[in-house]
């Protein structure tokens, strides 16, 4: 995202919206694998770890909802979202702050890109 707000031959808002959106959905897929399918925890392909998704639980019990606007973190954002899948989050909920937290992100990011 930043090579190409770099380049200047994409629209900066196009960016945003594109690297939101695409941010939102994977969120959206570990939610799902967290609500539907934990079954497969153990399987080499699930993308979180047994221990980062108890610590991620762990997290999200002591802080609430409001800990998803972190999702956007490297290492704790996908167990995170996992976890709100497990613990029940309501979906409308989830939805609005992992995209407050994933839409800063990319605001700071190319507001910091000359």
């Amino acid at each position: 995202m930043v090579a190409a707000a770099l380049a200047g031959e994409t629209n900066r808002a196009a960016l945003f919206l594109a690297a939101t959106a695409g941010n939102v959905l994977g969120a959206i897929v570990n939610f799902a694998l967290g609500r539907f399918l934990i079954r497969f925890e153990n399987r080499r392909w699930f993308p979180v770890s047994a221990t980062a998704r108890q610590r991620a639980e762990a997290l999200f019990q002591r802080y609430g909802q409001p800990v998803l606007l972190f999702s956007w973190l490297p290492v704790v954002g996908d167990p995170l979202t996992l976890a709100a899948g497990l613990l029940r989050t309501p979906p409308t909920l989830f939805l609005i702050f992992v995209t407050i937290g994933k839409a800063a992100r990319y605001a700071a990011v190319l507001w910091l890109t000359p």
